[in-house]
């Protein structure tokens, strides 16, 4: 066995790519700056909608496509970093599998159907006020008056922020919900 130390391996090395043909050219390289993808962007700040940690995200969009991601530095929560989720986000906007009109399904049918968004929304409407009617109570058994629905519960979202929260809160609580829940807790 041939002793060998560090040195001695390394001009073996260059000898072998020297004799080889592949050797290293020592010549300069021109090397040349590419534009930068956000140039000309519009920047805006949004919360990641993975997990309750609220993550910021910085979105650069150039006539209203989204060119670019990144974390946020200025962000006390991450500072800059993501996750690998959050850091993924990008392909959230620019995916072409991901839908881009909602899917409806009749009871009893097996297979989905394209429907435009007004159509959808109303039926949204209509069947949240179908439901509140059917099981909404003025009054408790005890005949306190309570004015709540006991047929829908809802399950907040992780990525709306204090302002959005507050509002669907006085939403739902207009509704008369009482089965609220948010992702944070769960």
């Amino acid at each position: 066995m041939v002793d060998v130390n560090r040195r001695g391996f390394l001009k073996i090395s260059g000898a072998v790519l020297a004799a080889s043909g592949l050797g290293i050219s020592l010549k300069p390289v021109s090397a040349y700056a590419q534009p930068l993808k956000i140039q000309y962007a519009k920047e805006t700040t949004t919360i990641c909608p993975y997990c309750s940690v609220g993550c910021s995200i910085i979105v650069s969009t150039r006539k209203g496509k989204v060119v670019n991601t990144e974390g946020d530095p200025d962000s006390p929560i991450n500072r800059g970093s993501l996750c690998t989720k959050g850091g993924s986000i990008y392909q959230m906007a620019n995916n072409e599998n991901r839908l881009g009109k909602p899917l409806y399904r009749a009871p009893y049918a097996t297979e989905w159907k394209e429907v435009d968004w007004e159509w959808a929304l109303e039926r949204i409407a209509k069947n949240v006020k179908t439901s509140r009617d059917k099981s909404f109570r003025a009054a408790n058994d005890k005949g306190e008056l309570v004015n709540r629905t006991e047929g829908i519960a809802s399950v907040g979202s992780a990525a709306i922020d204090n302002e959005e929260c507050f509002v669907y809160q006085k939403f739902l609580r207009g509704l008369g919900l009482v089965y609220i829940e948010h992702q944070a807790r769960i």
